[in-house]
């Protein structure tokens, strides 16, 4: 049984807070944090499961109803998709995940930062793709949430019911990939001692970032989450050229 890195569980808590308020949801940065301490297949299968509480959380806590449509057409395609994924991270070295992952978080957060106008058409077919995409992402390389949230914001929800009806989409996501990571074996007995941990900070971190999200404007803050998700992603390919 490994010893627990208090370091590795503070930069969850800051990751859950970014995720909440950025609206990309935690993955985008605990994915990449997680990383520097777990190899690639812990971290996925850490994330699964910590993403379970972590969005459950959000329902509880933004339950100002659900838009029902898109949770279908975006939620169905997602489900489907992140088991596609999952299965094919057993094809690739985690080295080459990695790079994905690295290069996945640099263009990502450069394209929002460089097209700030860049929009989704809100129609029935954008929002197909869109979770196909955020699903594939999300089981192929652990976070998907920030194509997931541009799609959704093409929609103009209310603040709450964007949240909980991107942490449901999420929550089925989450559920479908523990089972693909489970039998892949990317779940190992050594790091389940962060479990409870991950637990409990998923909710603490998403209650805090609930309270902060009522005094900063969310336009700002995404490019501040932006600019955090590039520089996650710089040191990510760093870690993974020198290794």
């Amino acid at each position: 049984m490994r010893d627990l890195n208090y370091l590795f569980l503070f930069l969850a808590l800051i990751a859950e807070i970014l995720g909440t308020i950025g609206g990309f949801g935690s993955s985008v940065f605990f994915v990449p944090v997680a990383n520097l301490y777990f190899d690639f297949e812990s971290v996925l299968g850490l994330t699964a499961i910590y993403h379970l509480s972590s969005n459950i959380s959000k329902i509880v806590l933004f339950k100002k109803g659900l838009n029902k449509k898109l949770l279908l057409h975006i939620g169905i395609p997602s489900v489907i998709f992140v088991i596609v994924g999952g299965l094919l991270t057993k094809l690739f070295k985690s080295t080459y995940l990695e790079l994905f992952l690295a290069v996945f978080l640099i263009v990502l957060a450069l394209v929002f930062l460089i097209k700030k106008e860049l929009i989704i058409l809100p129609n029935k077919k954008n929002a197909i793709i869109g979770g196909s995409l955020s699903g594939f992402s999300a089981g192929l390389l652990g976070t998907g949430g920030a194509i997931r949230g541009l799609t959704m914001a093409a929609f103009n929800l209310e603040k709450n019911m964007f949240i909980a009806t991107s942490a449901f989409i999420d929550f089925l996501i989450d559920f479908s990939r523990t089972f693909v990571y489970y039998f892949n074996g990317f779940i190992h007995k050594d790091d389940l001692i962060y479990v409870p941990f991950l637990l409990v900070i998923g909710f603490v971190g998403t209650v805090i970032g609930k309270k902060i999200l009522e005094f900063i404007p969310q336009d700002k803050f995404k490019r501040i989450s932006l600019g955090l998700i590039l520089v996650i992603g710089m040191v990510t390919l760093t870690n993974v050229l020198l290794s």
